[in-house]
């Protein structure tokens, strides 16, 4: 393969006397769609909040283009998230904003494009979504799908070279899960970024992957493509992705 865009290096993370990640090594790569699957509180989402410079690793590297962000100030890191578009798991919108000012908010910060074009560009990315003319409405008026999809439109402002996606589907019904994971496909088809997703949805993920990374424990401990997960024996593989979980989840010793 080639280099990857995204690698994490033996990253160790402690909240105290809990090791939450335990010398995770982890490469996402150019244009493809990484997603991480795991128990809820298995430090999926403590690993993309690395990603983003939010938290810093106890010991380890985390390259970004070869850059480790680890050893970065605050200056250096700004410019770095700026090829980030990111969609937390709440949509994470300003209720006080309306929907056309939450998507245009990244045009508003970091471009000196006039109101107009940023008004243009943000019907262009709420068609994007199939939220076309929404502009006026609070997010208070949303259901929980418009509000991911309008997360999606407002990540998608500056034209990310990378997507972070922080469970995506989660508190959504069926349709609407399926609905967003097909929406962030085509998104990143059309787009060609690279891809990382946090994810507890198996079917989502096998929808979604180019490559799956199953975090346990602290550690990776099953990487590969979907077709790996769907044919590997390993026990602890098998009863994540089936669901038939009957006792604790042992990995092959």
């Amino acid at each position: 393969m080639n280099t990857p865009l995204i690698e994490f290096k033996n990253i160790t993370k402690r909240f105290g006397e809990q090791t939450v990640l335990d010398q995770v090594n982890l490469q996402i790569y150019e244009g493809e769609v990484t997603t991480i699957i795991g128990l809820s509180g298995s430090g999926k989402s403590v690993l993309l909040k690395h990603v983003l410079g939010l938290l810093r690793p106890d010991s380890g590297q985390i390259l970004v283009e070869g850059q480790d962000i680890v050893a970065m100030g605050e200056a250096e890191l700004t410019e770095v998230r700026k090829k980030y578009g990111v969609c937390f798991q709440d949509s994470a919108l300003f209720d006080s904003m309306s929907v056309g000012e939450n998507v245009g908010f990244p045009f508003t910060i970091h471009t000196d494009l006039t109101r107009e074009q940023i008004a243009a560009e943000v019907s262009s990315l709420l068609r994007e979504v199939g939220l076309a003319g929404i502009e006026a409405k609070m997010p208070a008026q949303l259901s929980g799908g418009m509000r991911k999809r309008v997360g999606l439109a407002r990540a998608l402002a500056l034209s990310p070279k990378v997507l972070l996606f922080d469970e995506p589907t989660t508190g959504l019904d069926p349709v609407m899960t399926s609905a967003i994971n097909t929406l962030i496909k085509q998104v990143q088809t059309r787009t060609g970024a690279t891809s990382l997703v946090i994810s507890h949805d198996i079917k989502g993920a096998f929808t979604l992957a180019d490559y799956m990374a199953l975090l346990y424990d602290g550690k990776i401990a099953f990487y590969g493509t979907p077709e790996d997960f769907r044919t590997t024996p390993d026990p602890l593989v098998r009863q994540f992705v089936e669901g038939r979980l009957t006792g604790p989840i042992n990995p092959i010793q």
